[in-house]
């Protein structure tokens, strides 16, 4: 599953033998990646890194990378590692739990597969190459099977918890955002999301859908020059811009009712619906469109092939594939939105730019001697013509 390699080179510190930079430190990489800066030394604890962290780490530019756990671990075929080496950023695998005690904002220095503070070395890795990641990702492919039946196991578990959601809607909220008939448009900051929005701009503008932003989704469509109907989510990664923006907030909390995320939302004077279910926030916000009557659902950056699925790890799969299952027909990719969707021109607007037009060419004609003689004649023979047609009418 070979990736086009990416020209942009990061921005690396190298001072002699190996690559220096300042330590930011966090288990979860999401979080990371909002204080990482250019130059600087990534220290995670993400095993199996997907393609969606790996996006996020190399838009920060970091000098390097250092892995906890195996980045590969054999589960399935997971594109982070690829991206980050194909980029050529330094990663330093497998690096084990002692490296996450790194103090954050401490200088290390990668030399090899070793990572150093000063004199003292801090922990030993593997250090990755295409030649080492291609060898496990076509192990890892192997696995795909056992993934897959795991897969079907939980969705029928899920089944069993949420069918009464999942089938008959029971548990969904009401909102008071206006859905009924109308176009709205699912935006995740997942896959390609940048590039879907862009090639969604004229789909937008004419059929100006709801917009739906999940979490950190509100900040691309604000990015991208618009303006969210709905923010839906656990609050984790959605900025405080965002969520004051007059948005609808709908806070997704866990099955027995706990909400991480209500707090933070009720400290900006913001009384959001809470939304407690199973699954993941895209999933929710699919449920939340279908059951307040949407005409179409269109999913930006969301979850489409195995690969997008298996990244989410085992316990988000049978949601997704569940959610989109009772969706059904409504639901479309962005992707296929764009490559079917021609922008059409109102006949209206087509009439207007040719009387435009026209006013245009007849200023033009006027401005000249010649243009003025043309005139003069074209309404003599105009005062003609219509005397001749009254004098037959009459």
């Amino acid at each position: 599953m070979a990736l086009p390699i990416r020209r942009r080179r990061p921005h690396i510190r190298d001072t002699g033998p190996g690559v220096v930079g300042t330590a930011r430190v966090d288990r979860r990489t999401k979080s990371l990646t909002k204080r990482l800066q250019p130059g600087d030394i990534a220290v995670i604890d993400h095993p199996d890194l997907d393609k969606v962290s790996a996006d996020a780490l190399l838009s920060a530019r970091p000098a390097g990378v250092v892995n906890a756990s195996a980045s590969i671990t054999g589960r399935y075929p997971n594109l982070g590692p690829q991206i980050l080496v194909e980029a050529g950023i330094p990663v330093l695998d497998a690096a084990g739990p002692d490296v996450m005690a790194v103090t954050e904002g401490q200088v290390l220095r990668l030399d090899g597969a070793d990572v150093w503070s000063g004199e003292s070395k801090v922990a030993t890795g593997t250090l990755l190459d295409a030649e080492a990641v291609q060898s496990q990702m076509h192990e890892a492919r192997a696995g795909l099977a056992v993934q897959i039946e795991a897969f079907a196991t939980n969705t029928m578990e899920f089944i069993r918890k949420e069918r009464d959601l999942l089938l008959d809607g029971v548990g969904i909220p009401p909102i008071t955002t206006e859905l009924d008939g109308r176009h709205c448009l699912i935006v995740v900051r997942g896959y390609h999301y940048r590039e879907d929005l862009e090639t969604l701009r004229p789909y937008i503008r004419e059929y100006r859908p709801v917009l739906i932003g999940v979490d950190g989704g509100a900040d691309a469509i604000l990015e991208s020059g618009h303006q969210p109907d709905l923010i839906v989510g656990d609050m984790d990664s959605v900025s405080d811009a965002a969520l004051r923006c007059g948005a609808e907030v709908v806070v997704h909390a866990y099955r027995d009712g706990r909400a991480p995320g209500l707090a933070r939302v009720e400290m900006l004077g913001i009384e959001p619906v809470v939304f407690p279910a199973a699954g993941t926030s895209e999933d929710v916000a699919m449920l939340l469109a279908d059951d307040a009557g949407a005409e179409l659902i269109v999913a930006v950056g969301t979850h489409v092939t195995l690969v997008e699925f298996l990244d989410k790890g085992r316990d988000g799969q049978a949601s997704t594939f569940l959610t989109r299952l009772r969706v059904g027909g409504k639901l479309v990719d962005a992707k296929g939105v764009s490559r079917l969707y021609r922008a059409r021109i109102p006949g209206g607007l087509l009439v207007t730019m040719l009387l435009v037009g026209m006013l245009a060419f007849f200023a033009a004609l006027a401005s000249t001697p010649a243009g003025q003689a043309w005139l003069q004649v074209l309404a003599a023979r105009w005062d003609d013509l219509w005397t001749a047609i009254v004098g037959i009418v009459t």
